[in-house]
């Protein structure tokens, strides 16, 4: 038997339709489920298998369900299999089939839900990639954690994953930071201008006003003395602005590795906008889109609900994004004759296809959510004879507040909470679970004060409090090795609550392998929120039944059955916590 139980069974299903119906279609076996039942009451699995191939092999539904189920029911794993509804057939397992995954997670340790659903296909998984326009914020943290625990959940379902971060080093705005950074320089300097006189005096004004720029100033000094600016007087930008700004962007890009750094983030590649412009990708890229006809000159019509006074038409360079989905061509020139952002990004996509990539799975913030067909369509037109797959998961804002009040953040004005302040505040662990509490896509209330709590409503304590649990009773135990545990009889493991939590272990393939593919990991911290609540359930009802504690000495199987059960519970446990990037604790304090 695999270490997933639920694989194990769907591959005997189809073995029992193959021989049931033979010359069936392997697509249509391709789409058979195997799966927990809605109503648990009904057994622990059920499978649409009948309802799928009764059409093609021109039989009733209920009939290929009752064959079905009475081969089913002959395998030793399998208790009752019973057909349900128009064509389902829902399974309980033998209970020595139940009790037999705990040796099974025992022996994977924490590799138990390894899957291969990747099957070692390349995936570069695109997040954070602020603008290097500043410190991490709370609003870059989402993103950052859902990032990288999406990583870890691919990598440990087979897929082949690069982290990477793209660096928005070529905009207006990383110029507006190199203004800003040049004002802290003259103020290094000594320059008697005034912040108000210098903002009036540079286009666009002074957009960045934080404190953290201080000691890049301070560092242009040191490095250059007064060569950018004689006698702090502001020169011709023509003469220092590259200069600063290269400056500027590897301090903040370090600021930004050591804050990625503090929430256990690190990336494997570091790709900038810049050198890929300076490198020609997007040129190369829309030749390329160009000579296949999909890049033309042309008007777009205006954009819906704009007056005709707000609108210029001119012609422009257009990618017929339209042939791949998208509701509008786009832009691909600026009318300075410059590239748009989109034909960067394209570049960038062109540079990701070129190495290899089969899967590329970005993270945005959702204020982006409009920017995704473009991409979608992009990538299609880039891919050409090798299809690569394209996904984007969209995080919402996150709302931080502190005793009930709202903590308000603004980039510009340096005011905001950093991503070191959170940490600081609450732990690098709680930042990283709480993130994964909620559906990247749902907005979030992250409560300084709540998640710092030791209740059962802080999902954080509760998961990190059921391991400490699990590891005291291991220590006072002796600490016994998984593999001695692996061989103890689990007849003892007899209870409802204690099949119930072994269930919920079995399922942790299965959960790892839907999460992956649903690109959603906070599946994962769902997951474990219900393990710690099994086993906290089992761990009350042994203070009150005491044949159903831990450790009794005037049993000794019926101790080494449940030590299993505890080890096996705190390897999984361990097992999502890596996924998630927390750190589980031996206990708590």
């Amino acid at each position: 038997m695999t270490d997933d139980i639920f694989r194990t069974i769907r591959e005997a299903v189809v073995a029992e339709l193959r021989a049931l119906i033979p010359g069936l279609d392997e697509a249509v076996l391709a789409r058979v489920l195997v799966e927990p039942p809605r109503d648990p009451t009904h057994g622990d699995m059920a499978t649409n298998a009948a309802l799928l191939v009764a059409k093609p092999a021109r039989m009733a539904p209920q009939k290929v369900a009752q064959d079905l189920a009475a081969r089913l029911v002959a395998r030793e794993d399998i208790a009752e299999a019973a057909p349900a509804g128009p064509g389902f057939v829902n399974l309980r397992l033998t209970e020595s089939a139940i009790r037999a995954q705990v040796p099974a997670v025992l022996r994977a340790g924490e590799a138990f839900g390894n899957g291969a659903t990747g099957g070692r296909r390349r995936a570069n998984v695109e997040y954070v990639s602020a603008n290097p326009t500043g410190p991490m914020h709370v609003g870059h943290c989402r993103g950052a954690v859902v990032g990288d625990a999406l990583a870890n959940l691919l990598e440990k379902a087979g897929w082949d994953v690069t982290k990477e971060y793209y660096i928005n080093d070529a905009g207006a705005q990383v110029q507006a930071l190199a203004w800003a950074a040049y004002w802290r320089y003259l103020q290094a300097l000594g320059t008697p201008m005034t912040e108000e006189e210098f903002s009036a005096a540079i286009p666009g004004g002074l957009q960045y006003r934080g404190e953290y720029l201080v000691p890049v100033g301070h560092a242009l000094q040191q490095a250059h003395g007064d060569a950018l600016a004689p006698g702090g007087v502001p020169a011709d930008s023509s003469l220092w602005l590259d200069t600063v700004r290269g400056f500027t962007v590897a301090a903040m890009m370090d600021e930004i590795r050591e804050d990625l750094a503090a929430l256990g983030v690190t990336h494997d590649v570091f790709i900038s906008e810049a050198s890929l412009v300076r490198s020609g990708e997007a040129d190369k890229a829309i030749a390329a889109l160009t000579a296949r006809g999909l890049v033309y000159e042309g008007v777009l019509e205006p954009p819906k609900g704009k007056l005709p006074d707000d609108w210029e038409a001119r012609e422009q360079t257009l990618f017929r994004s339209t042939e791949f989905g998208d509701d509008v061509d786009r832009p691909l020139r600026k009318s300075d004759g410059s590239n748009t952002y989109f034909a960067n990004d394209i570049g960038n996509h062109a540079d990701k296809i070129a190495r290899g990539f089969d899967e590329l799975v970005q993270v945005w913030g959702a204020d982006h959510g409009g920017y995704v067909p473009r991409m979608k369509a992009a990538v299609a037109a880039l891919s050409g004879d090798r299809p690569v797959s394209f996904d984007v998961v969209l995080t919402q804002i996150v709302k931080v507040v502190k005793g009930g009040q709202p903590v308000r953040m603004s980039k510009r004005a340096g005011t905001y909470v950093t991503l070191r302040d959170l940490i600081e505040e609450v732990g690098r662990d709680a930042v990283r679970f709480t993130m994964l509490t909620r559906k990247a896509d749902a907005q979030m209330e992250f409560d300084l004060d709540a998640v710092v709590q030791q209740s059962r409503d802080n999902p954080v304590f509760y998961v990190q409090y059921a391991h400490a649990r699990c590891r005291s009773v291991l220590r006072q135990a002796g600490d016994p090795t998984a593999a001695d545990l692996a061989g103890a009889p689990l007849e003892a493991l007899d209870d409802p609550t204690e099949l119930a939590l072994i269930r919920r272990l079995s399922a942790w393939p299965r959960t790892v392998e839907g999460a992956a593919l649903a690109r959603e990991p906070h599946r994962i911290a769902f997951f474990l929120h219900d393990l710690a609540a099994d086993f906290h359930l089992l761990w009350n009802k042994g203070r009150e039944d005491t044949t159903l504690r831990f450790i009794r000495e005037d049993e000794p199987e019926a101790t080494r059955a449940r030590l299993a059960l505890v080890a096996a519970t705190a390897t999984v446990i361990r097992s999502g916590l890596a996924v998630m990037g927390v750190t589980p604790v031996e206990e708590m304090r």
